[in-house]
C-alpha cells in the first residue's frame, strides 16, 4: 500500500478547504473543489494520480458518485480505459447490482450497471476521498462481483482517523494527502 510522492503535494493540500459540520454536525468535510479551480493545481493532481499507474493494464477505471466523477473520467483518458460510474440508487438507466455500506453519517447504496465491466478486466476504483472505507468498500464489492480485477484503490485524500485502509486491507491503497 502506498501513497503517492509528488512534488507538487503541498500546493494540492493548500487547495483542500476545510467545512465545519457539513453534511451534518460534527463531521469535517474536505472539500477538494477548489483544486479544481486552478488548472495548474488541478493537472499536477491528475499527473499525480495517474503517473504511478503508467504502463499498468488498466481497461477500466471506476469513478463514485459523485466526486469520484472529476478525476475517474479523467484518468479514464489519461490511462486509456473506459470509464464505469458508480452512482446512487435510481440515476443508472440499465440493469444494475447494489451494495450498501455505512458512512461516517449514516448509511447509503450505489449500484453499477451489469454490463459495466467483463470478468476478467483489470480496474481502478477511484474516489475523492477515504474515509471510513464504507463506500469504496462497497465499490470493490461490485467490481468484484461482475468479475472485474481491482488493480488500486486511487484517492485524493485520506482521513486516516476514520481508519478506511482497515476495510480495504487486501487492495493496493494510492492517496496523495493525508489528515
Amino acid at each position: 500500500m502506498s501513497r503517492f510522492k509528488h512534488k507538487t503535494m503541498f500546493a494540492i493540500e493548500q487547495y483542500i478547504r476545510n467545512i465545519p459540520d457539513f453534511p451534518k454536525k460534527g463531521v469535517q468535510y474536505k472539500d477538494i473543489t477548489p483544486l479544481l479551480l486552478d488548472p495548474k493545481v488541478m493537472k499536477d493532481t491528475l499527473d499525480a494520480l495517474a503517473k504511478p499507474l503508467a504502463g499498468q493494464k488498466i481497461d477500466k477505471v471506476v469513478g463514485v458518485e459523485a466526486r469520484g466523477f472529476l478525476f475517474g473520467i479523467l484518468l479514464a483518458k489519461e490511462l486509456n480505459a473506459g470509464f464505469v460510474p458508480i452512482r446512487k440508487p435510481g440515476k443508472l438507466p440499465y440493469d444494475t447490482i447494489s451494495a450498501t455500506y455505512d458512512l461516517e453519517y449514516g448509511t447509503d447504496s450505489i449500484q453499477v450497471h451489469t454490463d459495466a465491466i467483463l470478468p476478467g478486466e483489470k480496474v481502478l476504483m477511484h474516489d475523492d476521498v477515504l474515509a471510513t472505507g464504507g463506500t469504496a468498500s462497497a465499490a470493490c464489492s461490485l467490481i468484484e462481483r461482475l468479475g472485474g480485477e481491482i488493480v488500486a484503490c486511487n484517492f485524493i485524500l485520506e482521513l486516516k482517523e476514520l481508519k478506511g485502509r482497515e476495510k480495504l486491507k487486501e487492495f493496493d491503497i494510492r492517496t496523495l494527502v493525508s489528515y
